[in-house]
């Protein structure tokens, strides 16, 4: 079941069991997070600009980020409760990004979201794909 948990079967420990269902935990925290707070922009009519975008979505974009690649290296560094509190960050970083976006596509903030985001995942996958003994 892809939309709650996209986890193989050796991470699932990086999940919430609710009901008969795995929930990824940082997801649990990201995803309404991140509907709320454009809902509540929207509402509010927050401004397309504000002098603290890049510091504040960089700050709440690297704590999930940054965790979820020492978790590629070190699978239970971290436990489920923080993996949803570096979820709901990462949500807040998101619902503000994606809020600009829908209404004026690819701003600098959102570019710079996605790049931070690259340079670190990208080594990490390149890194964890040489670990993986081939068969």
């Amino acid at each position: 079941m892809f939309w709650l948990s996209h986890h193989p079967a050796e991470e699932l420990d990086r999940c919430y069991r609710l009901g008969g269902v795995h929930v990824c935990a940082r997801c649990l925290g990201t995803y309404p997070v991140m509907f709320a707070a454009i809902a509540l922009q929207l509402k509010l009519r927050f401004p397309l600009e504000h002098p603290l975008d890049f510091i504040a979505v960089i700050a709440l974009t690297l704590p999930a980020t940054i965790d979820w690649a020492i978790g590629r290296f070190r699978p239970h560094r971290f436990s489920n409760p923080w993996r949803t509190a570096t979820g709901v960050l990462l949500g807040l970083a998101l619902g503000r990004t994606v809020f600009i976006h829908l209404q004026h596509p690819f701003p600098p903030v959102f570019l710079a979201q996605g790049i931070v985001v690259t340079v670190v995942a990208l080594p990490v996958i390149l890194a964890s794909y040489r670990r993986k003994p081939r068969r």
